[in-house]
């Protein structure tokens, strides 16, 4: 049996309407993350011992992994988990971070709202696909960065990752086309930030 597996969303697809439409989610659930789990664990078939490790253990290994699964990990176990953590990070109606959030978010960028303005320019500005992260250092520092195509940020840097937007055109394209602004607007609306507080150190 595969070792990675799709979890089920913890809701159903129309719940995060009118922001994020359930066409464009079950689409983005069934075909585009299902196809990474999928050729993720077809790629690492004939690796038992590498099917044994966890998926954050192989991405952030993946450089020294043998050649013939190195790109599939990084490109497949990256989407992997990079939507685990986006669907995760979703809920209706969203959320207000708490007095402990907004306050260490207001040391990192000066206040809640300089760190949305910031957020949403890196996620609009990113060239071609990927994703905006809020990450945390090991000094509990908090910084906003982007990555290409489907890297996490744990591929390369010593961070955690806390919030992750997906910018591919799959993610919004059948609701605002080429609108990319206003997609990310609408996302902060249901934004989970329990959840997101629970990744913190």
């Amino acid at each position: 049996m595969p070792k990675f597996t799709l979890a089920q969303l913890p809701y159903p697809y129309n719940a995060l309407e009118p922001y994020l439409d359930a066409k464009t989610m079950e689409i983005h659930y069934t075909k585009h993350h299902q196809t990474y789990v999928d050729k993720l664990n077809a790629a690492l078939n004939d690796f038992e011992n590498l099917l044994q490790q966890s998926l954050e253990t192989l991405l952030k290994n993946w450089s020294t992994l043998p050649e013939a699964v190195r790109l599939p990990v990084r490109n497949f176990g990256g989407g992997h988990l990079n939507h685990t953590l986006f669907w995760e990070s979703l809920q209706k109606g969203g959320s207000k971070p708490s007095e402990k959030l907004e306050a260490t978010l207001k040391k990192s960028f000066g206040s809640f709202s300089k760190f949305q303005e910031e957020f949403s320019a890196k996620a609009a500005s990113l060239f071609g696909s990927g994703w905006a992260w809020l990450v945390q250092e090991s000094n509990g520092s908090l910084m906003i960065i982007q990555t290409a195509n489907q890297d996490n940020p744990i591929m390369t840097m010593s961070v955690r990752p806390l919030l992750g937007l997906d910018v591919w055109e799959h993610a919004y394209y059948l609701k605002y086309q080429s609108r990319r602004p206003e997609y990310i607007d609408a996302w902060w609306h249901v934004v989970n930030w329990e959840e997101v507080e629970k990744r913190m150190l």
